[in-house]
């Protein structure tokens, strides 16, 4: 298994991986699941800054990962929301945490300082993965989605990507090489 970049051709196979957290699992808050044009729209909206990967085994996607602007005023722009969905027929073989270790990896290399994950409660799989890179418990806000006829909290995880007590630079690039 391994871990590129991921291309357009990939936006349908990231949207096949997405539709069950839409359509069965109080995860997402998207009513209907995006179909391969409104993967591929995402994909390139966030291009240039924000990295959007792939793990691939035997020439197949068995989950993605992206981060994306955490808040759109330019104060926070060195903070990211981070992401990663796997496939169910892959859930339990590491690909999540082969994932975000990229993804933490490129982020830091790219010189942001917090990575922040937005977490639909409950969902005890994504809570350890998050707790397992060091990401910390920061906030709740309850009752704020509605899903399947029902409120839904939501939690705040954060991960200190590097020493933010510094003065920061300005964040680099992502490139097709998955470095910035």
């Amino acid at each position: 298994m391994h871990v590129r970049p991921a291309l357009p051709a990939d936006a349908a196979r990231v949207a096949a991986i997405y539709a069950p957290y839409v359509t069965h699992r109080g995860v997402s808050f998207e009513e209907a699941p995006p179909d391969a044009a409104e993967m591929a729209a995402r994909m390139a909206k966030l291009n240039g800054l924000f990295p959007w990967l792939v793990a691939e085994q035997d020439a197949e996607v068995l989950g993605y990962a992206y981060a994306g602007s955490f808040r759109a005023r330019a104060a926070y722009r060195f903070a990211v929301e981070t992401t990663v969905y796997v496939a169910e027929e892959a859930h339990r073989r590491g690909v999540g945490r082969l994932l975000y270790r990229h993804l933490l990896a490129t982020l830091r290399a790219q010189g942001f300082t917090q990575a922040i994950a937005i977490i639909a409660l409950p969902n005890h799989a994504s809570v350890r993965l998050h707790e397992s890179f060091g990401f910390e418990a920061v906030g709740l806000n309850r009752r704020v989605g509605w899903k399947d006829g029902h409120w839904v909290d939501v939690g705040i995880w954060q991960l200190e990507l590097c020493d933010s007590g510094a003065a920061p630079t300005e964040p680099q690039p992502f490139s097709a090489t998955g470095t910035p």
